[in-house]
């Protein structure tokens, strides 16, 4: 049946949305061709980049295939799943650098492997200008990437403790979710037209084939702010944060914050001042993760 619905109820479930522009593609090549891409490119690639380039990905999907059946019962059709089909290619789009053209040349370095043509640059017997040039492919296991190709949709609050709601107050720490596509390779370079009309972006799309894809489960759930509260444990006698403050106590906050901070852990270093007993509260919590050392 349905229920009335509060405001609340509706600013936690519907305004903190997923949104599409946050995004992160990891693309490595094969094991074991390292030496042809220098060969080829002249120098290293630079992985970083090449994923960074990356403006454009589709999560994918899949469908179940399923057998009628008719017969078994009077009137009703039934079907039974026998079989999951994936999609049969994810289309990744990159810009393209003016430096080096690097998705253009990574892909194309990629294909040029699987075909095994050669790189040889003049006009001789075994170039691929030659006439009489023939080619012959590589065995899949060879040029075929096993988990080189992810990709993860993540939120602004996804690395921090806790994220931000539209209106700016304290939310839900976003989640996260990785694609991880198994034994993928490029099977088409898309054309990219240039003309002398306005300039606009050049931008290069593949196409990666896979066998399958593989979600990672969820590890880290989504921590609402109650339950980050210091106040969550107020009625436990236990907690230190309902042991009362001392000049220790505080020397002990101070030094577990220098520390941290020296780690590089983004907290603040420490005031000479006393803090109030709930912002001590609140501080020995972050110090310490909630457990006691009185």
């Amino acid at each position: 049946m349905p229920s009335a619905k509060s405001i609340q109820d509706i600013k936690t479930n519907l305004l903190n949305p997923a949104l599409t522009s946050l995004y992160y593609v990891t693309i490595d090549k094969p094991q074991g061709i390292d030496s042809y891409f220098k060969l080829n490119l002249g120098s290293t690639v630079d992985q970083e980049k090449l994923n960074l380039m990356c403006c454009e990905a589709t999560l994918p999907g899949s469908n179940l295939a399923t057998l009628e059946l008719t017969n078994d019962h009077t009137g009703v059709t039934e079907r039974h799943a026998y079989r999951r089909v994936y999609d049969d290619r994810i289309d990744l789009t990159f810009y393209v650098d003016a430096e080096n053209y690097l998705p253009i040349r990574f892909f194309e370095t990629w294909v040029k492997y699987i075909a095994q043509e050669s790189i040889e640059k003049d006009d001789t017997k075994g170039s691929s200008l030659s006439p009489n040039y023939f080619y012959s492919f590589q065995y899949p296991n060879s040029y075929m990437s096993e988990k080189g190709l992810t990709v993860t949709k993540f939120e602004k609050s996804s690395l921090g403790d806790e994220g931000k709601t539209s209106t700016g107050g304290a939310g839900k720490k976003g989640g996260k979710l990785t694609y991880t596509f198994i034994r993928s390779f490029p099977i088409s370079v898309n054309s990219m037209p240039v003309s002398y009309d306005s300039s606009s972006l050049l931008k290069c799309t593949v196409s990666m084939s896979y066998i399958r894809y593989v979600l990672d489960k969820a590890i880290d759930p989504p921590r609402s702010k109650e339950s980050a509260s210091p106040t969550a444990t107020q009625g436990d006698p236990t907690s230190p944060f309902n042991k009362p403050f001392t000049p220790q106590t505080q020397a002990a906050i101070n030094a577990a914050y220098t520390q941290k901070y020296d780690l590089g852990l983004n907290i603040p270093p420490p005031t000479t001042t006393t803090f109030p007993q709930q912002q001590n509260a609140i501080n020995l919590q972050k110090a310490f993760s909630g457990k006691s050392f009185l």
